[in-house]
């Protein structure tokens, strides 16, 4: 039986990133000098999977991210790819918001908030979920056997806790920037279990680095 591989990974740091501003899917921001400095230097010590093609974030950090890891690759947009919008709270620093009561309930989790003109967690992680299974399902159809996917942390996050063995809590899978998962499957874990695993960390040699210092 084939198994069928998918390389996800989080895009490069942004000024955003830097600044400690929450920018979500309402926020189409560039990859920062840093970021793509940061990404070349790891495409020249590490390696990175060779793929034909790569699903990616309608968001330009994401599609620079891709370009740059994966520059010979075919990009394929997936809409429900982009990050979670955060609505009332996008553009904006923890600063500003720690005294909001609307930011205090969306740090709860069990309050269900939903920001004023933003995205419902339910929601967030419905698309997710399903987009998570519908690259595996269009790699099984077209006979695709490995592809790379570049989206956002948070996209990650809720995808593999949903989707990944082994069973883990959202922020257990959170990946640096730049960095990500290999992920794999066959016909009968996606249909029977709606289910991948994650096998390694990506870019190969990351992890054995970290873990040395």
């Amino acid at each position: 039986m084939k198994n069928y591989t998918l390389y996800l990974i989080r895009h490069g740091i942004t000024r955003a990133n830097l600044e400690g501003i929450y920018a979500g899917g309402g926020t189409d921001i560039p990859l920062c000098e840093e970021g793509k400095h940061d990404l070349q230097s790891f495409a020249s010590q590490f390696d990175y999977p060779s793929v034909s093609t790569v699903f990616v974030s309608p968001l330009q950090r994401a599609q620079q991210t891709a370009s740059i890891l994966f520059p010979s690759a075919k990009q394929l947009e997936i809409h429900d790819l982009r990050e979670s919008h955060f609505g009332e709270f996008e553009g904006r620093t923890f600063s500003d918001l720690k005294n909001d009561p609307h930011f205090q309930l969306w740090m709860n989790p069990q309050k269900k908030y939903q920001p004023v003109g933003g995205e419902s967690a339910e929601t967030f992680h419905n698309r997710c979920s399903k987009t998570f299974m519908g690259m595996f399902e269009y790699m099984i159809k077209s006979d695709i056997q490995q592809a790379a996917c570049v989206t956002h942390g948070g996209v990650i996050m809720s995808m593999l806790a949903q989707n990944a063995l082994p069973r883990r809590s959202p922020e257990l899978w959170m990946a640096d920037p730049g960095c990500g998962y290999q992920l794999e499957t066959n016909v009968t874990m996606w249909m029977r279990d709606n289910l991948a695993e994650a096998v390694r960390i990506v870019p190969f040699g990351y992890l054995e680095k970290e873990e040395s210092k």
